[in-house]
């Protein structure tokens, strides 16, 4: 049995890609390092069994996720993780709506718009406030409240136009927002100049958004919202608190761990989507409305994984509880190789 990790770009092998090396050999298995740097890298790719590469956010990071994984599955008959039913539409929520619409998954309405006209005349009638949001973008960033016509209008009329850098995201129609672009602007240099002096890539996200529009219901008086993640028959869940004087609790970094105060019903309805869309794993963030009912505004195959190794246990599909500390990595692996008797050593 190989398995094959592969590491990013610039040839490091992060903590988080470490952490799978060191189950695979606690347990007899010699992992195998790839790099599509390599030049015998798909020679090498033929020889594994699963070939695991956890990509995240990063602009280079999705293209070439894109580019390997539909071959590596798809051509040459290899398992991935993630596979693509679980990855295709990560970090796009308007593939996430999409996906939700036609297999009816309580995701909160939205509105998607590719056509600046038809944007604006439905802006004309909409029930205000709602969530503004470019498809990518991790920890609330890209993420406005518009509360009013005039500035779902400018919001409507930047996208259409110049666009939206996302690392540098301000809304636009105010002095504040502003002041707040150049600020973004500026510390997005400082990070750049950092990057470069290190010899790292300057800019990992360089792609502008434009030329489509993204609305997404706006559902009030949620002080919390509840992270259910689903690894095979698995969840592990706590809540999120919203950041001061804010509506979003994603990157407030408040949480509570304690099991007591998370609703089932979102941790019940969290195994049914994944169950149904046959995904590996999956993170969704709940909401409800004003009737109580439970919805997800997005969902993220991969998540921080000291979130999930600091909760004190996790539920199975029956909902009974399991206590214990546990790496993601472990279940990956397990569902990935078909070897429950994996085991993580003590110190990871």
């Amino acid at each position: 049995m190989k398995v094959g990790i592969h590491y990013d770009l610039y040839d490091r092998v992060s903590e988080r890609m470490e952490r799978y090396e060191k189950i695979l050999r606690h347990n007899g298995i010699e992992p195998l390092r790839l790099s599509s740097n390599q030049p015998d890298f798909w020679e090498r790719v033929k020889e594994v069994d699963l070939f695991l590469y956890r990509y995240r956010t990063k602009h280079d990071y999705l293209q070439l996720a894109s580019t390997l994984m539909p071959i590596i599955e798809n051509h040459m008959g290899i398992k991935c993780f993630p596979n693509l039913a679980t990855s295709w539409h990560y970090d796009d929520k308007i593939k996430q709506y999409y996906l939700a619409v036609q297999h009816e998954l309580p995701m909160i309405e939205s509105w998607v718009f590719w056509d600046k006209k038809a944007a604006l005349q439905w802006a004309e009638n909409a029930q205000y406030p709602v969530v503004f949001k470019l498809k990518g973008g991790a920890a609330s960033a890209n993420v406005a409240l518009i509360r009013t016509k005039k500035q779902a209008g400018q919001y409507i009329r930047m996208m259409f136009g110049r666009g939206v850098h996302s690392g540098t995201f301000a809304g636009p129609g105010s002095l504040r927002s502003g002041f707040k672009l150049v600020q973004n602007r500026l510390k997005h240099q400082g990070v750049m100049l950092k990057r470069r002096l290190k010899g790292e890539d300057p800019d990992p996200y360089y792609q502008i958004h434009k030329n489509y529009v993204y609305f997404q219901k706006f559902l009030p008086r949620n002080d919390f919202d509840t992270r259910v993640t689903v690894i095979g028959h698995r969840a592990f869940a706590f809540i999120r608190y919203n950041r001061k004087n804010d509506f979003r609790s994603s990157g407030s970094g408040v949480f509570d761990t304690n099991p007591k105060v998370v609703d089932l019903e979102a941790v019940k309805t969290a195994f049914e989507v994944s169950q149904k869309m046959n995904f590996q794993s999956m993170a969704y963030d709940f909401l409800k409305d004003p009737e109580g009912q439970l919805f997800f505004c997005e969902m993220s195959y991969t998540y921080v994984d000291e979130a999930i190794y600091q909760l004190p246990g996790y539920w199975d599909r029956d909902l009974n509880w399991h206590e214990g500390h546990f790496w993601p990595h472990l279940f990956h692996l397990q569902d990935a190789l078909n070897r429950p008797d994996l085991t993580q050593p003590d110190h990871l």
